[in-house]
């Protein structure tokens, strides 16, 4: 791979990153964002590793900082990093559509069972009981199938977009100049 193409790549995949911490900034359904998505996005997509976990982090630092803070935070962060983990260890070798869509999928319920059981553990919104655990996902279900459609759809675009550039750079660089 020459080096204009992989400084093409990395501009490419550090846009869409940006682009989608923009697209968290607007109005969206509750847990319809593209996080999980970027997460999984960089992880597969930046050659370095440490790029992968940073950049998609500081996005959604970023992104924070603008849109506040809450008492889940570490629970967050926390579940965007093992999504970044997951992205490491699934879809770094392997994109293939069917398995980002599992893996989107898979990213949506460890984000939902992670963050709510913080909500659960944390937040003093529930009897700390097998009831109120049961009572904090039951509660929590329209946010998971938001997540799931977020996900799917941000991954998709992501994904896709990112494709159909490396593809567009893979032709270029067969054009002989001469």
């Amino acid at each position: 791979m020459s080096r204009g193409h992989f400084d093409s790549r990395f501009w490419v995949a550090l846009v869409l990153v940006l682009v989608a911490v923009g697209l968290r900034l607007v109005p969206h359904p509750p847990n319809f964002s593209p996080i999980a998505a970027m997460a999984l996005f960089g992880a597969a997509v930046f050659d370095r590793k440490i790029l992968a976990i940073l950049f998609p982090l500081a996005a959604l630092l970023i992104s924070d900082l603008i849109l506040g803070f809450h008492d889940q935070m570490p629970a967050v962060y926390g579940s965007i990093l093992l999504i970044e983990l997951l992205g490491l260890w699934v879809l770094r070798s392997n994109r293939g559509a069917a398995r980002i869509a599992v893996t989107a999928v898979s990213s949506s319920v460890l984000f939902f069972l992670i963050t709510n059981l913080s909500v659960w553990a944390f937040s003093g919104m529930y009897a700390r009981t097998l009831a109120g655990l049961v009572s904090c996902f039951i509660a929590a279900l329209p946010f998971l199938q938001n997540g799931i459609a977020g996900d799917l759809v941000y991954s998709g675009a992501l994904f896709g977009a990112f494709a159909l550039v490396e593809r567009n750079l893979a032709k270029r660089s067969d054009v002989v100049v001469g």
